[in-house]
């Protein structure tokens, strides 16, 4: 919830009783009302990002506040303006709307009508605030060389300071965090910053590879080393020369292998199965974990040498719950990314919707988020764009649909999305789609979906 005393309302009426009588009701409800008598003066004290809502007459002298309107949004279109009009002007009121107001009072109005017009208002200017501070984010992020570490908190930031230090010093890593948490994304980050970032990355998840060809699949083999090997193989391990080996799940390597791969650690070489011969190796390795090796260590499961040489430089990732801070701005970047690659568009987050995001759990940390932010774009309008039912199990229920079925709910948000897009307009919605007419009503009738509904609403 904002602190109204701290957000200004800029009142503009040519009437000095209006300005009065409409600054002392929201002075009473704890905001900060700024009068002016003129839309000139008005528009001189308006500021950049200007946190609160404009309340301006339509008639007055010289700049009227259609003409106002028109020159506000032209500086920012996501100011609300709210403008009044005279009794049963609703033709005035009609044009107002469609060139971009938030609403409109008409005289005479209660004050209670006023302040919850205003109170409308500025939740809505503070999503747009926000989603702006969060593009400008995404945007200088962008920017960054190499895999982006999206994020504000200061748990993040320390992870990004430790990825840029770490991938400047030659040395071997260990990234342990829960599922879901991006260890990816950091074995890519520390290589691509690092004098290698040109070279070879390659990553191998242990826990994926069947244990009968793992060690094939590491070291390479020779010509006849076993049944079935016709000629010689390069391993992951020689390939990967003068670059970088990510190991995901190491936990998951078998032990006979894992005295294997200290060797390796240890001496830089290896010998690929049927041959005699070491083959020198310029490599760093980055191995990740989701459990502890030390505890596993103890039990048996993970050999301790393995894991001491390991635990030179070992790196911890957050998990989502503890960096919540970041969850709107990942959403967005993910959203963003999902919407290029789709050529779809969603709408910003709401304020349930950003609630909605806050208070779950996030058992599958970022990897979760980003597949929710996916769904929002490729299927949310299926579901009115309504997070909290993507979060319930709606997404579930969807995803266990039978193919047919998600191919119609992906059919019929691309046509609500085009029909956002183009105001409802038919012809335009047609000639997008490449669809006869006819078609188009078809499928207009088997999805509910109306025309008009689309007519009033901001391109998203």
């Amino acid at each position: 919830m904002h602190d109204p005393a701290a957000i200004p309302v800029i009142v503009v009426d040519d009437e000095p009783h209006l300005r009065i009588s409409a600054g002392q009701t929201l002075e009473l409800a704890g905001y900060q009302p700024e009068p002016f008598a003129n839309a000139a003066s008005a528009l001189q004290a308006l500021t950049a990002d200007f946190p609160g809502v404009i309340v301006s007459d339509i008639r007055m002298p010289g700049m009227d506040g259609m003409a106002l309107l028109r020159e506000v949004h032209a500086r920012d279109a996501d100011l609300p303006v709210i403008l009044i009009t005279g009794h049963g002007d609703i033709s005035t009121a009609v044009e107002a709307m469609r060139e971009g107001a938030w609403d409109f009072l008409e005289k005479p109005f209660a004050g209670e009508r006023l302040v919850e017009m205003v109170r409308r208002g500025i939740d809505k200017r503070r999503l747009s605030l926000e989603n702006r501070q969060l593009k400008a984010e995404l945007e200088a992020q962008q920017a960054a060389p190499g895999p982006r570490l999206v994020g504000r908190t200061p748990a993040l930031q320390r992870l990004a300071s430790m990825v840029q230090r770490i991938s400047q010093v030659e040395a071997d890593v260990l990234l342990f965090g829960e599922t879901g948490t991006g260890k990816d994304l950091v074995a890519r980050a520390i290589h691509e910053r690092s004098p290698r970032g040109g070279s070879p990355f390659v990553a191998i998840n242990c826990g994926a590879v069947p244990e009968s060809i793992i060690e094939s699949e590491l070291f390479g083999h020779e010509k006849g080393a076993f049944t079935g090997a016709v000629e010689r193989r390069i391993g992951k391990f020689e390939h990967a020369n003068g670059g970088t080996v990510f190991l995901d799940e190491i936990e998951s390597m078998p032990l006979a292998l894992q005295v294997k791969l200290l060797r390796v650690l240890q001496e830089r070489c290896i010998e690929r199965l049927g041959a005699n011969e070491s083959v020198p190796l310029d490599i760093r390795i980055i191995a990740a974990t989701k459990i502890d090796l030390k505890l596993a260590a103890e039990t048996g499961e993970f050999r301790e040498d393995l894991y001491y040489r390991l635990n030179v430089v070992t790196l911890p990732l957050p998990p989502l719950r503890e960096r919540r801070e970041d969850i709107p701005l990942l959403f967005q970047h993910f959203a963003v990314v999902a919407a290029n690659r789709s050529g779809l568009e969603a709408p910003p987050l709401d304020t349930s919707g950003v609630s909605a995001l806050m208070a779950h759990d996030w058992p599958g940390n970022v990897r979760e988020l980003r597949n929710l932010a996916e769904r929002y774009v490729l299927l949310g309008s299926a579901f009115n764009y309504r997070l909290d039912m993507l979060l319930e199990g709606v997404e579930t229920d969807s995803a266990e649909l039978p193919l047919p079925q998600q191919v119609e709910l992906f059919e019929k948000s691309l046509i609500s999305q085009s029909l956002a897009s183009h105001r409802g307009r038919i012809t335009e919605v047609c000639e997008h789609l490449g669809l006869p007419r006819k078609t188009l009503y078809d499928k207009l009738k088997k999805y509910s979906l109306k025309p008009e509904d689309y007519r009033h609403k901001a391109a998203p």
